[in-house]
């Protein structure tokens, strides 16, 4: 499950606002209210939008080529945001969008985004793509650390020896970790908490030498 940002409640102890931001957001309503008051582009048909076309500068699209070249690239196998691909896909239309929207904020009557603009709508673009990571990291080290702890349960109260081979796991274990990609990171987790400690490789186990074999770690409550 995804988890939001923490809470600032208990910390916003900040006392009215300073002259230079009442200032800020009076300029912000006062050219929100302007635009909004400004009649919508319309075609002979009044009920019809007819918006103008806003090209890019060379400057400007050559910015947004290079930020959807590194996007595209980190979304391979294996690569920085290849669990983000949903987001990561869009991140230079949503670029371009927020460039237009704050070239437009600028002036209703612009017809070109500028360098300025773009990099503006990359910087943003890049932000919430950096939390999307974030909140898929943290969803799936939360998805990770559940398996961790239902395959500790199992070891601890259902497997019945000191040593367990990851093919017992995927035979008998829980069905949640019956395959062994799902395998891999809660058995790392396991042996990073403690309740695992892998065997030197080439041990016998059970009449036969095996390569990756682990001990469980028992509280001493259950010894």
């Amino acid at each position: 499950m995804q988890q939001s940002p923490p809470s600032a409640i208990g910390t916003r102890l900040q006392r009215g606002c300073e002259p230079a931001s009442e200032k800020s957001v009076s300029d912000f309503v006062a050219r929100l209210s302007l635009i909004l008051r400004t009649p919508m582009p319309t075609s002979d048909n009044p009920q019809e939008l007819a918006p103008p076309r806003m090209s890019l500068s060379d400057d400007a699209r050559e910015l947004l080529w290079r930020f959807y070249l590194v996007v595209e690239k980190a979304q391979r196998p294996g690569h920085q945001m290849e669990h983000v691909r949903a987001y990561a896909s869009k991140a230079a239309e949503q670029a371009a969008r927020i460039a237009g929207v704050l070239t437009l904020w600028g002036g209703l009557d612009a017809f070109e985004v500028s360098l300025q603009a773009m990099s503006w709508g990359v910087t943003l673009a890049h932000f919430y793509l950096g939390e999307a990571q974030r909140l898929a990291e943290t969803g799936l080290m939360t998805e990770e650390t559940a398996k961790a702890e239902q395959l500790r349960l199992w070891l601890l109260d259902s497997w019945p020896h000191d040593v367990v081979l990851p093919s017992d796991i995927l035979n008998k274990g829980p069905n949640a970790l019956r395959e062994r990609a799902k395998l891999t990171k809660p058995l790392e987790l396991l042996v990073k908490a403690g309740w695992l400690s892998r065997l030197p490789e080439g041990g016998e186990v059970r009449g036969k030498m095996r390569n990756e074999t682990y001990h469980i770690v028992k509280p001493l409550h259950s010894v």
